[in-house]
């Protein structure tokens, strides 16, 4: 037998059992026709009316307060049981990819040139089937509110952080709060979890880079900006092999150069897309400081000139100890402990749930997607979110939720 949790939440666990795997795996069909009709359907960052509309429908009819356009097409519904007074929140992300699907799958997006190609419509299944077996059950006292937050893909101006300006939290009090993605490369059911850092900042940098155009056959009369976005890209490579603690994670990358329109011309003009990924606030503060210079430098010396242009993206996932410790050991009990990796690795994708765990103690944790042919790399058009997690992650997030608002203290089953 497991103890019950104890922290300083004063959490207490249920009289009776736990919400466990075999409860929700009668209905993986029913999860299963959720997630692929999502699937079918994706709509872009803040775009999601009708997704929206799907999930408070949904919601409504389990009995489920739900309020909507929270964050322009975000929608956020509330169950409460008992007489507790502590709350809760459960985020799961709505927004999809601008990517044609490639899978051939017979619930294949419906909508050309959008696709879920990250499993944020497994991540809403998940949620919905925990939504569905918490107000049947009520086994907890206390409140629950679900986060259908719009345009985690978006990169700058995101739906937590829209959600956030307009009032999340004072709207809807939390005292914790978590979040569930999907990990290619782990196997379904794995938990992985990290105290502390866990996924990276993003900052997008552009840098427009001005030349002398001219004939490709007198180049000694002209600036070639082909050159001097080459010589950036190159020297850009030593800031992380360089500037940057051995000890410390960082990435750059140039993810698109576009130049030049034909081979007998050179361009006047260049211009560099970069992606920016940390964890510590020092070290991205000096990857944006060297960006900069490097950019400026690199085309004085060629006799051009370079404008560098940040945007602030999201912020490093930064896990709270208390509430990942707990969420581990719910996932301990419901899959064992096998199944259950403690301080993963870092992970150097970028997520807006850091904003919510700026404002709020909490955990992100990850499940895994699958291995092989499952294990196909996020943002692909030959992804696809493994069903296998549907009950899953919905007998996680109820179980979570019952050890969270517990009504008294007992010995866990």
């Amino acid at each position: 037998m497991q103890k019950a949790f104890a922290s300083p939440s004063q959490a207490a666990p249920l009289a009776g059992s736990y919400t466990r795997i075999a409860d929700l795996t009668p209905h993986h069909d029913t999860l299963c026709s959720m997630r692929h009709h999502l699937h079918r359907h994706p709509e872009l960052a803040y775009e999601e009316n009708a997704t929206a509309a799907y999930a408070a429908r949904q919601l409504e009819s389990w009995g489920w307060q739900v309020a909507r356009g929270v964050g322009k097409t975000g929608v956020v519904a509330t169950l409460s049981a008992g007489g507790g007074t502590r709350s809760v929140g459960l985020r799961t992300d709505m927004d999809a990819l601008p990517i044609d699907e490639a899978t051939g799958l017979p619930y294949t997006s419906e909508a050309p040139g959008k696709m879920h190609a990250c499993g944020h419509d497994g991540h809403m299944a998940m949620l919905l089937g925990a939504a569905q077996h918490l107000a049947a059950t009520r086994k907890f006292s206390g409140t629950v509110h679900l986060f259908f937050q719009p345009a985690e893909e978006h990169g700058v101006q995101s739906g937590a952080m829209q959600m956030i300006e307009e009032g999340l939290f004072e709207r809807f009090p939390c005292d914790a709060v978590f979040a569930m993605h999907n990990h290619p490369g782990a196997e379904p059911g794995v938990f992985l979890l990290r105290r502390g850092p866990f996924m990276s900042a993003f900052d997008k940098v552009v840098i427009d880079i001005e030349g002398i155009g001219g004939h490709s056959a007198r180049p000694h009369l002209s600036v070639d900006p082909v050159v001097v976005a080459s010589s950036i890209v190159m020297a850009l490579q030593t800031i992380v092999a360089r500037n940057v603690d051995p000890a410390q994670s960082a990435v750059i990358t140039v993810g698109s150069m576009h130049v030049g329109t034909a081979s007998n011309v050179i361009a006047s003009s260049a211009r560099l897309d970069i992606s920016v990924r940390s964890f510590d606030d020092g070290v991205r503060a000096l990857l944006l400081r060297r960006i900069e210079a490097i950019a400026r430098l690199q085309a004085e010396s060629y006799g051009a000139t370079a404008r560098v242009q940040t945007t602030d993206g999201y912020p490093a996932v930064v896990n709270s100890s208390e509430e990942t410790d707990f969420a581990a050991e719910v996932a301990r009990e419901l899959v064992g402990e096998n199944n259950v990796v403690e301080q993963a690795a870092l992970v150097m994708g970028s997520e807006d749930f850091a904003f919510m765990l700026q404002r709020r103690p909490g955990a992100l944790l990850r499940i895994g997607n699958g291995t092989g042919e499952a294990a196909r790399m996020l943002h692909s058009p030959h992804y696809d979110f493994n069903d296998r997690n549907l009950p899953i992650g919905a007998a996680f997030w109820s179980r979570l939720v019952e050890r969270y608002l517990g009504r008294q203290t007992h010995t866990a089953v």
